[in-house]
């Protein structure tokens, strides 16, 4: 019985310990009936992670172990090859710096080879640019040169063009006797023939003979003769001229070239128009239109006065000087204009050297046009009765009075 009690007793105490030889003191888990196993799988499932992420960690650890060497070498192996790369870069600059000097020099040239080239083509640029901006818009087209008589043939038949149409040309100053032309002509100077023809009927009023201009006051004569400006200058030539008139040739007007051109303030243009239109000697009368006109068409290439009447006196006959003076300085103040000729309306332009100088449109030119031809008043407030324009009006009454 006693064996049989120790054997019991052996059993339980196999039953109450653990596999390790301890004893539990827990009872054991009584399973129901029906009942699964979820809490034993969970229990694996966990020893089976952990025994995973264990043997990561220490294949990572393994690994970060076994790398940890061979960084050095890599930061070795880097650290060598930069050093290598310095001293060829080291070993090089001095080469580079003795072929600096000598590449320099020619970069230099270059350099001032592409400026001097630059400023050259500027240059030319600059002197196309200038020479198109003074080249005239309408260049005159390109004549054959002419003989002498080729000339002359031209010269006339411009004279007859010219007489065709202005068959009324006449002088443009206002008077009724030799000694009213040659005044008028005086104060012609540096001013136009209308504002003569508005200041002399006041003048003429007060002294009709050189007597009576002689004997006049300087300032009452200087203020009659105002509106023709340099009053001063003509006041003493009127005075000088009435003064030798009266005491040389008794109070007329001389009927020769060589005692007019004598008188104070007269030259050989006034001696011309006085003797052309009020004694009917012929003569050139060269103001600025007849001298503009002459080179133009070719007739002289002067620019004194007297060499103009010269070379022109050598083409004409002389019973046309006169006529030919007025139809010249016609067309001069009408169509010939010296900033801007109208070469599309002159009905001499086949004949013109000059043409194109001026505005070529026939409709642009018939608008610079003047006087007559540009329905314009004429310069005479008495023109003759065959004149085909307006007459000139008066000077205003403000005018007259200043």
């Amino acid at each position: 019985m006693g064996e049989q009690r120790s054997g019991r007793a052996s059993n339980s105490d196999k039953s109450n310990k653990s596999p390790s030889g301890v004893t539990s003191g827990r009872k054991p888990a009584v399973r129901k009936p029906g009942a699964s196993r979820p809490a034993a799988q969970d229990t694996t499932a966990q020893t089976s992670v952990k025994k995973t992420s264990v043997g990561r960690t220490s294949a990572g650890k393994k690994a970060a172990v076994n790398e940890t060497p061979e960084k050095p070498a890599a930061a070795t192996k880097a650290a060598a090859k930069k050093a290598v790369t310095k001293k060829a870069t080291t070993k090089k600059a001095p080469a580079a710096a003795e072929q600096a000097p000598a590449k320099k020099p020619a970069a230099k040239k270059t350099a001032t080879a592409k400026k001097a080239t630059a400023k050259k083509t500027t240059a030319k640029k600059t002197t196309a640019k200038t020479a198109t901006a003074k080249a005239p818009a309408k260049k005159a087209p390109a004549r054959k040169p002419e003989s002498r008589a080729a000339m002359v043939r031209r010269a006339r038949r411009i004279n007859r063009e010219l007489a065709e149409l202005y068959p009324y040309a006449h002088p443009e100053l206002d008077f009724t006797n030799p000694f009213e032309l040659l005044v008028a002509t005086v104060l012609s100077a540096q001013t136009t023939d209308l504002r003569v023809n508005q200041t002399t009927p006041r003048l003429f009023a007060v002294c009709p003979t050189p007597e009576d201009m002689a004997a006049m006051d300087p300032e009452q004569l200087e203020e009659l003769i105002r509106p023709t400006g340099f009053f001063r200058a003509k006041t003493k030539s009127l005075l000088g001229l009435s003064a030798a008139l009266r005491d040389r040739f008794g109070g007329e007007v001389p009927g020769r070239l060589e005692d007019l051109v004598s008188l104070p303030g007269v030259g050989r243009k006034t001696a011309n128009v006085v003797l052309g239109n009020a004694f009917g000697v012929p003569g050139i009368t060269v103001d600025t239109h007849f001298g503009r006109l002459a080179r133009r068409f070719g007739w002289t290439t002067a620019e004194d006065a007297e060499k103009v009447e010269a070379d022109v006196a050598e083409i004409f006959p002389k019973s046309e000087w006169t006529m030919l003076s007025h139809r010249v300085v016609f067309h001069g103040r009408r169509v010939c204009h010296s900033r801007k000729p109208a070469c599309g309306a002159c009905p001499i332009a086949p004949l013109c050297p000059a043409y194109g100088e001026g505005e070529t449109d026939p409709e642009k030119a018939k608008k610079l046009l003047k006087y007559e031809l540009g329905g314009q008043p004429g310069q005479r407030l008495k023109p003759p009765a065959d004149y085909p324009g307006q007459p000139a009006p008066p000077m205003a009454p403000a005018a007259a009075a200043s």
